[in-house]
């Protein structure tokens, strides 16, 4: 999941497993007490958040408060991540002094996937920035976007037009241009699974949205050595019985299998195929399945199947004790959303949320836009405070460089053996960047703008 290749997949679908789902904290603002009493530090950033005097109106959406809109699907989804960081975030940060004595509010924009466009132009009229969350239709909002010149700071981008679009600093790795999984899937045909390369199959949902996902993973696959032997798709409204295409992956001896869609329906697949006793060498879950409701879902196939998932550099959550930007994320949920659960969109999150924060705190009483924006493109190395493998942000259509990949045990998800060379990650990926065209991101030019118009 770079995370686009999740939500996409998610969106083929149009179904989300339950078992993700939790309900809302209900309200659309969040925000703590401005009492200074816990440390400003995160991780290995220190003073991010602190007291201070700043209140003049520098820019929209800035004064005493500073209001930040989070983009989600919840009313769609019913999954909560991103409420819950910034809730969570907000009320951390806010109780440690806020920006420089500005209270943090995080404003909830629920696209409930088919408004996007009707929440950006709310949060063009409203927001100083947007951090922190993502919707699944996110190119709906793009061109809004621009026109307003509203920056983002996003979790996670989907569809091409947005997806290193400007005006918007993405900290999820790999650049539009380039495959964000050429590490993963080059040491599954190359290192881990060299015996599947001739019998690689990739089963996606059909819709729109996931065609040009579905293409970039068949060209990254054959890129890396692979032969695609099985192709196939599944309806969008979900499939009552897996049992044809669990006896195609059969009958044409796919040895691997790559599957862009929601878990859910990967689990009713894995448990027919583990049922007419096929099993395979891997199979890419994608890190939607990261988390315990996949493993509950799929049953005794974990054990039975191979599943395997690409975080893209984001340190494990099964570890998060040997980790301390990771462990302050879950004790901080403990404090302030004891009924949540940390996810790994929860992380990217506050991946997003410490990088706004910096930059803001380095701006002082005079917060425009442009200063926030123009401090987060000087990270040339952003981990978040250390909850994920280094970053250029400076150069935000790059290869990636680092991944971790992770497989599914009945006792959890496990680091695989993937030879990590850095600390929890690799980091020898090679470059690969894409041939075929799969549509382009917006730029300020597309709406008329320039960056002369940013303030």
């Amino acid at each position: 999941m770079k995370t686009k290749k999740t939500l996409a997949a998610l969106l083929a679908v149009s179904l989300l497993a339950a078992g993700c789902g939790r309900s809302g904290s209900g309200g659309e603002e969040t925000s703590g007490d401005t009492t200074q009493t816990v440390s400003g530090d995160f991780g290995d950033l220190k003073n991010i958040c602190q007291a201070g005097d700043a209140k003049s109106k520098s820019a929209q959406g800035v004064g005493e408060e500073i209001q930040l809109g989070v983009f989600t699907d919840v009313g769609f989804s019913k999954k909560t991540e991103f409420v819950d960081a910034a809730e969570v975030f907000t009320s951390w940060c806010n109780e440690a002094g806020g920006i420089n004595g500005r209270k943090l509010v995080a404003k909830t924009r629920d696209s409930k996937l088919m408004e996007v466009r009707q929440r950006m132009l709310e949060s063009c009229r409203e927001d100083f920035f947007i951090v922190g969350g993502g919707s699944a239709l996110d190119g709906l909002g793009v061109k809004d976007r621009l026109s307003c010149l509203l920056p983002a700071f996003p979790a996670q981008a989907s569809q091409m037009q947005n997806t290193g679009s400007e005006l918007q600093i993405e900290t999820v790795a790999g650049g539009a241009s380039y495959s964000p999984y050429s590490g993963y899937y080059n040491w599954i045909v190359k290192e881990g699974y060299p015996g599947s390369a001739e019998h690689v199959g990739v089963i996606s949902g059909d819709s729109p949205v996931t065609k040009a996902l579905e293409g970039q993973t068949k060209e990254m696959l054959t890129a890396a050595g692979a032969k695609i032997s099985y192709s196939e798709l599944y309806p969008a409204q979900g499939v009552s019985d897996w049992t044809p295409y669990a006896q195609a992956i059969k009958s044409k001896g796919v040895k691997g299998l790559v599957f862009l869609g929601d878990f859910g329906s990967l689990a009713k697949l894995e448990q027919v195929l583990t049922n007419i006793d096929y099993k395979l060498d891997w199979i890419d879950a994608n890190s939607n399945a990261y988390g315990p409701a996949f493993l509950q879902l799929a049953g005794p196939a974990v054990a039975a199947q191979n599943n395997l998932a690409d975080l893209g550099g984001v340190f494990p959550l099964e570890n998060a004790s040997q980790n301390p930007a990771t462990q302050q994320v879950v004790d901080l949920f403990k404090k302030y959303a004891p009924d949540k659960q940390v996810t790994l969109q929860v992380v990217r999150a506050f991946v997003a949320w410490t990088l706004f924060a910096k930059s803001a705190a380095s701006c002082g009483d005079d917060l425009t836009r442009k200063c926030v924006y123009e401090a987060a493109l000087k990270e040339t190395a952003w981990t978040g405070g250390g909850l994920q493998a280094p970053l250029d942000l400076s150069q935000p259509d790059a290869p990636a460089e680092c991944f971790n990949i992770e497989r599914a045990t009945p006792d959890g998800w496990k680091p695989a053996d993937f030879k990590p060379d850095t600390g929890a990650y690799r980091c020898d990926a090679p470059a690969y960047k894409f041939k075929a065209d799969y549509g382009k991101p917006m730029t300020l030019a597309d709406v008329g703008k320039s960056m002369s118009d940013f303030k």
